[in-house]
């Protein structure tokens, strides 16, 4: 018998519609945070041995003995919608390649789950039509997706099996793509579909509180863990990416049992453990100078660093990682062995490495993306280091990527240091603060902008973590985004009201 030849690709993005910047393809190209684009036979020789989802499944292929025909892969760093050029380029390149590839058994996808482009609400739903289309109605389409995706009603109906990643910091996206190498398998070896049972819930929940290593989100996820079995053999919860302003903005549970019975019992079981959690998922957000005093004195007795998360300018989430508010706050307050990161400016960058090492440089300082109440610094630094941004984060959450944040600088005033790159990643590794030479481990406080992935790397280093919400593109309350068209009747915070279309 013929190993089976299975298609495979890969496209990502979180859309946040309501952040500063579009996506545009070179930023698919770069990767941001993300590994760069690769295409054609590179796609399975270089996206191996890091913490993506195609990494996993190429893993499992390859020990089931399958035949890959690759086609692209890229992802871009959360931002507003993806442009329209952009989409097409890239959705055309995975339906032609995959039109193109001749005999197939079937096909698997590495995507979010949570993409608005310019011309569609729902880019991976579009996308998966594009497929079956190609591919007919009896060909197996699998996929794997971020916890955060939006998944629509066309998403459930296109593919097979959508199996989404199960930890918030995402340590398990390879883990999630070896899942989906385990369904096609079962479906390749079956020749028959699981019924699916596609349930959304009634509430967004702000990404702050979808942690999965902090309550609710840890019993939840450990709950359906255990309900996995062979008659349900994948179930999936998506919390959702609560910033995207169309109908089937949030959680969501999808399941897939032999039987329909199988498939709904499972999914109604983890529809009423979430709902039993509402009010869990609403905690405790400090105002700038707040988080800062409470920082402060909480350092004060500490023998490991506070960390404040920076959520509402979290590049993860489509922010520009350019925000000062909690700089200001650091500064305003007197902090001490404190440092702040990612700020991307790559005018100050330039003007940083024009001045060098050890000198003092003026500048305006990040505050470039147009954020109400935001600002750039305007101050006087001293350049304590240069960088030209290339260096690996080997922490759990990035797992070895090889980052480029362009041009980079550590910059000190008073005693507050400030990793200053060209280039956006949230920062959810160690090694974001060392390659401009600030050791983490040193400091009493350390800002990052980032919601929850950091905690991956700086947990076992921190004290405590709070949250704080300075100006950002991203609302830690769902509540404060300005909505238009979510779907009527969908809560916009836990116990929060009701949207009403208007």
């Amino acid at each position: 018998m013929s190993a089976f030849r299975i298609a495979v690709g890969g496209f990502l993005h979180e859309t946040n519609t309501f952040a500063p910047t579009k996506a545009e393809y070179d930023g698919f190209v770069h990767g941001g945070g993300w590994p760069a684009m690769e295409t054609g036979a590179d796609v399975t020789r270089k996206i191996r041995n890091i913490n993506v989802g195609l990494a996993g499944f190429i893993d499992d292929a390859e020990t089931n003995g399958w035949e890959l025909v690759p086609t692209i892969w890229c992802a871009a760093s959360p931002s507003a919608h993806v442009r329209k050029g952009a989409y097409e380029r890239i959705a055309t390149s995975i339906v032609d390649g995959i039109a193109a590839a001749g005999k197939l058994d079937g096909v698997y996808l590495d995507l979010h789950g949570a993409m608005v482009t310019e011309h569609f609400d729902d880019g991976e739903g579009e996308l998966l039509a594009r497929v079956r289309k190609v591919i007919g109605k009896d060909l197996p389409l699998v996929v794997s997706l971020d916890l955060h995706a939006n998944i629509t009603p066309a998403m459930v109906e296109h593919a097979d099996a959508l199996v989404a990643y199960r930890t918030y910091p995402h340590i398990d996206m390879a883990d999630t793509g070896r899942a989906a190498a385990r369904h096609l398998a079962l479906l390749l070896g079956s020749k028959r579909r699981f019924a699916k049972a596609f349930r959304q819930m009634p509430f967004l929940i702000p990404i702050s509180w979808q942690c999965t290593s902090v309550e609710p989100c840890k019993s939840i996820y450990a709950h359906l863990a255990e309900l996995e079995s062979e008659t349900v053999p994948t179930l999936s919860f998506a919390p959702g990416f609560p910033a995207a302003d169309f109908p089937d903005c949030g959680p969501v549970v999808v399941a897939y049992g032999k039987t329909q019975d199988d498939a709904d019992k499972a999914a109604d079981i983890i529809c009423k453990l979430i709902a039993d959690q509402e009010n869990a998922f609403d905690g405790k957000i400090f105002a700038p100078d707040e988080g800062v005093v409470h920082a402060m004195a909480l350092a004060a007795t500490a023998t490991k660093p506070i960390v404040i998360a920076d959520t509402q300018d979290n590049p993860g989430a489509g922010g520009d990682s350019d925000t000062t508010g909690m700089l200001r706050a650091l500064l305003k307050n007197g902090a001490t062995k404190a440092a702040i990161g990612v700020i991307v400016d790559p005018e100050s960058a330039r003007a940083a490495h024009a001045a060098g090492a050890g000198n003092t440089v003026t500048l305006a300082l990040g505050g470039k993306s147009g954020i109400p109440g935001d600002a750039p610094f305007k101050e006087s630094f001293v350049v304590e280091s240069l960088s030209d941004g290339r260096f690996v984060a080997p922490g759990p959450y990035f797992g070895g990527s090889q980052m480029n944040l362009g041009p980079s600088a550590c910059l000190r005033i008073g005693d507050v240091r400030i990793v200053l790159g060209s280039r956006k990643a949230q920062l959810a590794d160690q090694a974001m603060f060392r390659f401009v030479g600030i050791e983490p481990t040193a400091q009493s406080i350390l800002v990052n902008k980032s919601s929850v992935h950091f905690r991956a790397d700086f947990e076992p280093i921190a004290e405590t973590i709070i949250v704080c919400a300075a100006p950002g593109a991203m609302p830690a309350d769902t509540a404060a985004l300005p909505w238009t068209r979510l779907r009527a009747g969908v809560r916009i915070k836990p116990n929060g009201p009701a949207f009403k279309p208007q």
